[in-house]
């Protein structure tokens, strides 16, 4: 999701500049940053921004100046002449003040003041026309910097997730998830509680077998994870709007891997555990800078 857009216009005496952003998000947050006078076209920036992307966190920024513009000043006469008549009232009959010469005033804030002029409303609508067709044209270069980083970002996904089915499959030749194994654990903890309790109902007596066979047999959680990797695999070719998708398979990935270590109960089915909570995090990490 990260990527930087520029473009450049002009119409008649105005200049402009846009500058657009994006750094990683798990939603979409855009932040639109205006000079002073054009606040107006701060939703429609949004609106164009929003229909382009929705994840990531956009920065759009426009710099503007007026080339030429020569600025207009008038005299304000009513406090000049307020000015002079308080002058002369003060110093009238001495001759501390001396000639009175109204351009001594002027240095006066307020005596010059500067003359705004009327804008066109024609040539301000057509300016600001303008500047949204550019605000697209650097919203397209920052959504095709960002196409390109997605296309490398999947490749290294698509490695990530063979790593990780290889670890399942490892998992899965593993000598406690075979039918065999699991036979044989199920036994040997069925003779110890039968041992220490004799006197055990049948009813009882099958209720332990199917969670002792439970919390031995991994069998369930490699299933589902080699389901959540095939569903990842596809929505990489898919190269749709997949992010949020991505992630939520990454929690679900994480949750069959808990539970695997808990029921794990060799060293090696542990460490293939540990090691696929690694690779999870680092997918999920990778998974955040797509969109």
């Amino acid at each position: 999701m990260t990527g930087f857009g520029r473009s450049a216009g002009s119409f008649g005496k105005f200049s402009w500049n846009w500058e657009t952003k994006s750094v990683n998000g798990k939603g979409l947050d855009i932040k639109c940053r205006l000079p002073h006078g054009l606040e107006n076209l701060d939703l429609k920036a949004r609106k164009i921004a929003g229909q382009k992307f929705s994840r990531g966190n956009i920065n759009l920024t426009l710099s503007i100046k007026e080339n030429g513009n020569q600025p207009s000043y008038r005299v304000n006469r009513e406090l000049l002449d307020e000015l002079i008549k308080t002058a002369r009232e003060m110093f009238e009959g001495t001759d501390s003040f001396g000639p009175l010469r109204p351009d001594s005033f002027l240095a006066v804030k307020g005596v010059i003041e500067p003359v705004e002029e009327e804008p066109d409303v024609d040539v301000i609508q057509e300016r600001d026309n303008l500047i949204i067709a550019d605000l697209e044209k650097a919203l397209s270069e920052l959504s095709l910097a960002r196409k390109v980083e997605g296309t490398n970002i999947s490749q290294t996904l698509e490695l990530q997730l063979a790593e990780i089915q290889a670890l399942i499959e490892r998992a899965g030749r593993n000598s406690e998830s075979q039918p065999q194994a699991i036979r044989e654990q199920l036994k040997q903890q069925m003779e110890i509680l039968l041992d220490a309790t004799p006197a055990l109902p049948e009813e009882r007596i099958t209720q332990e077998a199917v969670m002792l066979m439970i919390k031995v047999d991994v069998r369930e959680e490699l299933d589902r994870l080699r389901a959540h990797t095939s569903t990842a695999r596809k929505l990489l070719i898919d190269g749709r709007v997949i992010g949020r998708k991505l992630d939520f398979l990454c929690q679900e990935l994480n949750r069959e891997v808990n539970t695997l270590c808990s029921k794990a109960n060799n060293i090696e089915l542990s460490n293939i555990g540990l090691d696929l909570k690694a690779l999870i995090e680092q997918f999920r990490e990778q998974v955040q800078n797509i969109e």
